[in-house]
């Protein structure tokens, strides 16, 4: 399932794309986040096909090569470890997949230049060769080829750029994907005759979460941009960036809005964001402002938890 890290970033997104484009209809910009939701869900099984692709590619390759005028024994005899791998007939197989590819319009077929390009890194990675090279088959050998292949994908500029430019609302979702995905790989057995796919959410509360945390954030975002103003009066206004302001600002909104969700996970996490989508000193800076905002709205009687640990 999406993470709500993943799910908290999507947020900050559209209230940024929603402030600074002066945009007046909250509803709109909701809509246009639950769909880069959506999206981020869809890129989880355009990168599960991913070896598909590649392990059918790899065959043609060597069906092609069987037809030479001069085969060589190893084009006669190809290994076939690869384009046998039991998890990707599996994945190839599974109508979970299917049935979702087909009805969001997914897959690799515009991309021939990278599935060349990925298949050729691929080859080459020494993973790759190792399990080539072994006699023995088995499903985990299977498995933990797929693992380490995407696990490499994380860090692919030519597989970043392909995305970037398949979809913009696919930027920076591959990592919380990529993870998505090794679960689902870790929960695979052997007499698994289906792939159990990853759910969109990990419950129902989690779509509302999202548009909650959005509607709080932009509703009351005057009035926390004043609050943040009280617990940073010692600090030079114009080196407070931004998105330092509206993460500051997003966090206020889960502290007050959230019973359920424990103080520490929303610092934690909104910290955590500000070293990826701020300045570099911002997660310092974010940290010692939330830490006095926190006790401000405790005393306030704000913020109120409740559950089992939070009371």
């Amino acid at each position: 399932m999406l993470s709500r890290r993943l799910l908290r970033i999507k947020v900050v997104k559209a209230l940024f794309a929603h402030l600074k484009s002066g945009a007046d209809n909250m509803m709109a910009s909701e809509k246009t986040l639950m769909a880069s939701v959506d999206k981020a869900y869809d890129l989880y099984f355009q990168m599960l096909i991913l070896p598909v692709e590649l392990a059918e590619y790899a065959r043609q390759r060597q069906e092609l090569n069987k037809r030479k005028k001069l085969p060589t024994f190893e084009d006669l005899n190809p290994n076939t470890k690869f384009v046998d791998n039991a998890v990707i007939r599996l994945i190839a197989n599974s109508d979970s997949v299917n049935d979702v590819v087909a009805a969001r319009k997914l897959g690799w077929s515009q991309q021939p230049d990278l599935i060349r390009t990925l298949y050729a890194q691929l080859v080459e990675a020494p993973y790759y060769k190792e399990y080539m090279q072994r006699e023995e088959r088995s499903f985990d050998d299977d498995k933990r080829l797929l693992e380490e292949f995407f696990q490499e994908m994380q860090h692919c500029e030519a597989l970043d750029e392909a995305l970037q430019e398949m979809s913009l609302m696919w930027c920076d979702d591959l990592a919380y994907i990529v993870m998505m995905i090794l679960r689902t790989l870790s929960n695979l057995r052997a007499s698994h005759a289906e792939l159990k796919v990853a759910r969109k959410f990990k419950s129902d509360e989690d779509p509302e979460f999202v548009r909650t945390l959005f509607e709080k954030s932009l509703v009351n975002y005057d009035a926390n941009l004043a609050y943040i103003e009280k617990f940073t009066s010692n600090w030079d206004v114009e080196r407070i960036v931004f998105m330092d302001n509206l993460i500051i600002g997003t966090a206020i909104a889960e502290l007050t809005s959230f019973p359920s969700i424990p103080v520490k996970v929303t610092l934690d996490e909104f910290i955590e964001i500000s070293k990826y989508y701020s300045t570099p000193g911002s997660s310092v800076f974010i940290n010692g402002v939330l830490d006095k905002i926190v006790a401000s709205l405790t005393e306030e009687g704000r913020i109120r938890k409740s559950g089992l640990g939070l009371i």
